[in-house]
């Protein structure tokens, strides 16, 4: 909600004498005392929640059919290279498929998104789980991959509606167990079910847990895009609604609490129900800024799949594993990235909380801050770049302890460290894409699963052909020194990042500005033109005063008062 008030400076600034070296009042932080949600604490813990179990079903929903492809191959008559099409085409979905839907969510809300996804994932499901045709799978695979991958860029988009960049950190951090879980337990889970069920009750069970998912988010979830309800305090559209929401609107009209008229009429301006349309997540994707954060952390998790898909090649050719020792082989990765989920929430925000301070940073939760003057680049990315640092040295340790055959202990320890470190990274640099862009918070992470997805999938395509030609050591060196090669875009980013955003900022001020005078001299065209005209004779020349004195003649009595006045 914008905010008449005027900005607040911080108190080491607030002299009774004139500071003629202070900051002018447009350039210091701007804070307002109005809340920026109406959510309380429980309330925004619970809803976080929430959207989190509805993100697991993209990252599982990838992995749980992994163990049932050789099953699958020979029920279907289909070669290897045909089921493994299957993976590739849903991995290429889910990168493309969030743009459309995020910039829908942005504008139309969030449920209406969600209903969306559901619907596509559940029917995909359920046909899934009917098929008997190679044609039918990989197409249903599609759109499988189409209505669950949604649901992680609406998930960010939904902290963003209700967290600052000031508590961010830890409720990020909340938001990343969930993803995580999904590819450690999908491997396991599926096995089982195709071993003692059938691979088509893979998809029967994906069914029933999506759809009491799909139900408890139709009647509890409330809408929270901003563009929609505002501080959250704004009654929804009935297509936006829940129950929840309706219990929850009569409760604040029982306590007196009276609607915002001005913010509810800027939201209904602002409310649109648009065909999902992939713009606004290509224009991220083309600025400076954004554009250097997806491709780091495209590459993040580039490393990240490229190591874990050797894991069954490695492991069964070195040490021997059978598949179930090979899913157990990703419990040091997995603990790893959940301590990382849990713990760098808790870093990141205290690292905010630190530059705050040194920049006279006003620091207050649920509050609305313009960030243009914070260095928000190095306040992120400062815990970001050690961690990767760290991630670089684990995986050049994993590729070697691996050549060399070591103890089964090496290698484990190796990814622990990897998966704390590279984890960490990612969601710093998700953080940071929701702290530049915070109004396009789903489009920003969509345009981020796209990076990953695509670089995701090339890396996992090349890394056992070139473990098979440089070996394992060499291979996982390569791979690190090339994103040690590109590092320094994140120290590019730390340095020129402040500017660039307020750059754009001038500019898009100057355009509105622009915009507003334009639209002011059209409101004044009418009111000029409604003034009669003056006339001087002694300009005129004799014909032109004869035709003045003919119009005169022939006009009405007021138009003649007004020409010889």
């Amino acid at each position: 909600m914008a905010s008449n008030e005027p900005a607040q400076v911080p108190q080491s600034d607030q002299n009774t004498q004139p500071n003629t070296t202070a900051e002018p009042v447009s350039e210091q932080p701007v804070t307002t005392d109005v809340a920026y949600s109406v959510f309380k604490t429980w309330q925004k813990k619970t809803i976080v929640l929430a959207v989190s179990v509805s993100a697991v079903f993209s990252p599982m929903s990838t992995t749980i059919y992994l163990p049932a492809l050789n099953q699958i191959a020979s029920d279907l008559h289909a070669t290897s290279s045909q089921i493994n099409l299957t993976v590739t085409t849903f991995l290429i979905l889910q990168g493309i498929a969030p743009m459309m839907i995020a910039g829908f969510s942005d504008s139309a809300g969030r449920r209406p998104a969600y209903n969306f996804c559901f619907i596509v994932y559940i029917a995909a499901n359920i046909g899934l789980a009917l098929q008997r045709n190679y044609a039918a799978l990989l197409v249903l695979r599609c759109m499988q991959s189409a209505g669950s991958s949604g649901t992680v860029a609406l998930c960010n988009g939904v902290v963003a509606d209700m967290v600052t960049s000031a508590e961010r950190g830890i409720y990020i951090g909340y938001t990343s167990a969930t993803p995580i879980i999904g590819p450690i337990i999908g491997p396991i889970l599926g096995g089982i079910i195709a071993q003692y069920l059938g691979w088509w009750w893979i998809f029967w069970i994906l069914t029933i847990w999506s759809g009491a998912t799909f139900v408890l988010l139709l009647l509890f979830l409330p809408e929270t895009c901003r563009k929609v309800v505002g501080d959250g305090s704004i009654p929804p559209p009935k297509l936006n609604q829940s129950l929840a929401g309706i219990i929850r609107e009569r409760n604040r009209a029982r306590a007196g609490i009276a609607v915002d008229a001005a913010q509810q009429e800027a939201v209904r301006k602002n409310y649109r129900l648009r065909f999902p349309n992939p713009l606004s997540t290509l224009v991220i994707a083309t600025d400076k800024e954004g554009a250097l954060i997806l491709f780091c952390g495209g590459l993040i998790v580039a490393l990240l799949y490229a190591t874990t898909t050797a894991i069954p090649s490695q492991f069964g050719k070195i040490y021997g594993f059978d598949e179930l020792q090979l899913g157990l082989v990703y419990i040091p990765f997995g603990s790893g990235s959940l301590i990382s989920a849990f713990t760098s929430g808790k870093m990141i925000d205290w690292n905010y909380r630190k530059h705050a301070k040194r920049n006279g940073f006003p620091l207050t939760k649920n509050r609305y801050q313009d960030l243009t003057n914070f260095p928000i680049e190095r306040a992120r990315l400062e815990i970001a770049l050690p961690l990767l640092y760290l991630s670089v040295l684990g995986m050049i340790g994993y590729g070697w302890v691996l050549d060399f055959r070591t103890n089964l202990a090496g290698p484990l320890v190796f990814l622990f460290i990897f998966g704390y470190g590279s984890m960490t990274a990612f969601q710093v640099l998700q953080i940071l894409m929701v702290d530049i862009y915070p109004g396009n918070a789903a489009a920003a992470t969509a345009a981020n699963n796209l990076f990953r997805c695509l670089l995701g999938a090339g890396s996992t395509a090349v890394v056992v052909p070139m473990i098979d030609r440089m070996g394992v050591g060499w291979t996982h060196t390569f791979a690190s020194l090339t994103w040690l090669a590109f590092s320094p875009c994140l120290w590019v980013l730390i340095w020129y990042g402040p500017r660039w955003r307020k750059a754009k900022k001038m500019k898009k001020d100057e355009k509105e500005k622009a915009n507003a005078e334009k639209a002011g001299m059209e409101a004044e065209k009418p009111s000029e033109a409604a003034e009669p005209e003056t006339i001087n004779e002694d300009t005129m020349d004799g014909k032109q005063l004869e035709e003045t004195g003919k119009a005169t003649a022939e006009a009405p009595i007021e138009t003649r008062d007004q020409v010889k006045e």
